[in-house]
């Protein structure tokens, strides 16, 4: 039965196409920095989170991109199927704390159901073997504001609470990168805990 789970989770991430530098069965790097949760900050720790179960690190190119305004509409949508697989959720962007905060707390986007954690040297970001776009600074967010900003390519790791990498999914739309991350935290092997 449990071979049965594991060839199952191994076939459903193999549809992914992987292109991040980290891989499935890699030990993702911990991080620890300034999040914004409903329009307030906080300390965010990764390996505090994985002790609560599975969490889903998402990195998006910058907050009120018109494709990043999607990604966080569609997860926070979705919190409860996330929280009912045990799963938490955290964004991940080069955006300063003032930018995360309006945006966590935007009922459009965020609707303080999840933080987003600000990476502003892109530490994070390389970290996870994702490069940062400086070519990308100086565009206008969906609200006409200037981006002082690179951005990250959009893409998600599901991180078991081994803290080993389960799943990478990247190259997808905004709403469809949600859909599969929650298809693999929903899987029953999704903790990393053989059942």
């Amino acid at each position: 039965m449990k071979h049965f789970f594991l060839t199952g989770l191994l076939s459903l991430i193999a549809v992914f196409p992987v292109l991040a530098a980290l891989q499935p069965g890699d030990i993702a790097p911990d991080f620890k920095t300034q999040a914004s949760f409903a329009g307030k900050p906080l300390d965010y720790s990764l390996y505090e989170s994985l002790k609560k179960g599975p969490v889903v690190v998402y990195f998006y190119p910058t907050a009120y991109g018109r494709g990043c305004n999607i990604q966080a509409r569609t997860f926070a949508v979705n919190h409860d199927k996330f929280t009912a697989a045990g799963a938490t959720i955290v964004g991940v962007s080069l955006d300063s704390i003032d930018r995360l905060n309006d945006f966590s707390a935007d009922p459009d986007y965020c609707a303080s159901k999840f933080p987003v954690a600000s990476d502003v040297d892109g530490k994070i970001a390389n970290a996870y073997g994702l490069k940062v776009d400086e070519t990308t600074a100086g565009r206008k967010d969906s609200r006409g504001v200037q981006v002082d900003h690179g951005s990250i390519a959009r893409t998600t790791y599901i991180i078991a609470t081994d803290g080993k990498i389960l799943a990478t999914v990247d190259g997808l739309k905004p709403a469809e990168n949600v859909e599969q991350a929650l298809a693999i935290v929903q899987h029953p092997l999704a903790d990393g805990k053989q059942k």
